[in-house]
């Protein structure tokens, strides 16, 4: 991301890099990611949570501002994304038994939502420039765990659009008043 600096270009090489990243082509890393430990995996499994994987490609547009005055003309960037065939039926699966679906990530929740069509998850390596804007109806997910993003940014505002503007913005002035850390390397929460 623009905004972390260093002399040194690998510097963050071990701590901005997710446990289970496989394929290169991002960007940067899906934030959300940083949050996961393989011994945060093995209390996930010890307690029956299955983790489903997609590949994400974090693009430099997840950066962006909103510039718009009015955020309906924001474009939104392109991110590519890969759903594998098993992946796609352990989704279709969770959604016929009601079980909870929580994105890891606002690129994963943009991801999950473009591949949902016809109440089904595909198989699909995709794109996505799908915006999340208040009034968009969630199809896919159920949560999302994320990091506390700027404002006028679209990962704002597509938390707004998940729990509405006045409880984004009630959580967000906890967060400032008890020095949560925000961007990259910041704290996370769990919207459900």
């Amino acid at each position: 991301p623009p905004y972390i600096k260093s002399n040194h270009s690998n510097s963050h090489s071990n701590r901005y890099q997710s446990i289970f990243a496989a394929e290169p082509g991002a960007v940067a890393a899906p934030t959300a990611s940083l949050h996961f430990s393989e011994e945060t995996f093995t209390q996930l499994r010890e307690k029956q949570i299955e983790i489903i994987y997609i590949t994400l490609h974090i693009g430099l547009g997840t950066f962006n501002p909103i510039i718009s005055n009015n955020i309906i003309e924001h474009k939104m960037h392109k991110e590519s994304y890969k759903i594998s065939k098993e992946s796609a039926k352990k989704l279709n699966f969770a959604k016929a038994k009601n079980h909870p679906i929580i994105a890891i990530g606002t690129t994963s929740a943009r991801c999950l939502e473009s591949n949902y069509k016809n109440n089904l998850f595909h198989e699909e390596n995709g794109a996505t420039s799908l915006f999340i804007y208040p009034g968009y109806q969630f199809k896919a997910i159920n949560g999302l765990l994320t990091n506390f993003h700027l404002p006028k940014s679209s990962l704002f505002i597509l938390i707004c659009s998940l729990i509405g503007i006045k409880t984004t913005k009630k959580i967000y002035n906890h967060a400032i008043n008890k020095q949560y850390r925000f961007f990259s390397y910041g704290d996370a929460m769990l919207i459900t």
